[in-house]
């Protein structure tokens, strides 16, 4: 029986974990502070992080939220604007579609194109219905495009959500994943806070299990959201917080960071270079960093019913309707396969296209 290669899963891999040096992070945080992080705490999160954070981000460190994955804290905004109308770039990361959908927002999608979010679809929607309650956009290597927001939109978004007094929830859990080129100043970065709301995570640049993620909020929502925090779990999960905080406190991320990124790099070339050589008529994002790569098929393909016989063929994807996009696109995860899967999925993959499909 043939081994599935999987380019659903937007994971790291085994290797990109530093399991050991967490194990001895969380030994030490234990001994040191385990009657502390073993216990009911804030429910804004451990200090000691947000304290971290907040200094990165040249905030106070009560405008940090510090969450049980950042997923956790889209669950809250979307609960605080139940019933609102919200903005989304379009396609987007399938998650946020099923949460703000169970909500009962009204989702308003937003194109794309190679440049990130097309600001003159963003002005009509705007301009047309109620006010939104926020837009929620992940500018740099996008879920599930790849695709990064130009310097020159990002400074024009910024300059909208000014104008409309409109929220930006800008969602950057990739952005320290860069392999090539130089980084664009974040929305946060640019707007000071002010209409930008910033979330992040250590899921890909530290290990998704710790489910650590943060929001950096105004005021008044951040003291909203921790009120509705209280209501979920009283307290987030302590120990996975401050085991990121020792690993932080070592001055261990950065090295972490430059681990990582050739071993995500050499995958990402790899699947291009696949690509290339096995689906020459195809079209696909040309990420500079991240986990995804956007691919798109001739006029007419449909990739979901390409799912479908894939299983024999033994690789599967995501098809791009699952997060909004058009039949015939999906998106291809690098990150948990090696390169020499990479290219063995991807000749599969070329193999299915070429297939002639039985009526």
């Amino acid at each position: 029986m043939v081994t599935t290669i999987s380019f659903a899963r937007g994971v790291p891999a085994p290797e990109c974990i530093p399991v050991e040096l967490l194990a001895d992070c969380a030994r030490a945080v234990v001994e040191r502070d385990g009657a502390t992080v073993l216990s009911y705490g804030s429910p804004a999160g451990y200090e000691p992080l947000r304290e971290w954070i907040a200094e990165r981000h040249g905030v106070e460190p009560g405008r940090v939220l510090v969450t049980n994955g950042s997923l956790q804290g889209l669950v809250f905004l979307a609960k605080r604007f139940a019933g609102e109308r919200v903005l989304l770039e379009s396609p987007t990361y399938d998650r946020p579609l099923k949460i703000l959908a169970a909500a009962g927002v009204e989702v308003v999608a937003v194109a794309m194109d190679e440049e990130g979010l097309e600001l003159e679809g963003l002005e009509e929607a705007l301009a047309s219905g109620d006010k939104p309650a926020f837009l929620y956009t992940i500018p740099t290597f996008q879920n599930p495009s790849g695709r990064t927001l130009t310097s020159e939109r990002r400074r024009r978004l910024v300059d909208l959500a000014r104008e409309h007094d409109l929220l930006v929830l800008e969602d950057d859990p990739y952005g320290l994943v860069r392999f090539d080129g130089e980084a664009p100043p974040t929305l946060f970065e640019l707007d000071g806070g002010e209409h930008v709301l910033y979330s992040s995570s250590f899921s890909k640049t530290i290990a998704p299990g710790l489910r650590v993620g943060y929001f950096v909020l105004p005021a008044g929502l951040e003291r909203e959201l921790e009120a509705l925090a209280v209501s979920t779990y009283i307290t987030p999960a302590l120990l996975g917080q401050a085991t990121v905080f020792e690993f932080l406190r070592r001055d261990s991320l950065e090295p972490n960071l430059e681990r990582i990124r050739p071993l995500l790099a050499a995958r990402r070339n790899a699947m291009l270079e696949s690509l290339e050589r096995e689906l020459p008529d195809a079209r696909w994002s040309r990420p500079e960093g991240g986990y995804f790569i956007w691919l798109e098929l001739a006029d007419g393909a449909d990739t979901a019913t390409l799912l479908a016989r894939a299983g024999s063929a033994g690789v599967s994807f995501v098809p791009g309707t699952d997060f909004g996009g058009a039949p015939n696109t999906a998106r291809l995860a690098f990150s948990f396969v090696s390169p020499d899967e990479i290219r063995e999925g991807v000749r599969r993959l070329g193999s299915l296209v070429a297939e002639p499909v039985s009526v």
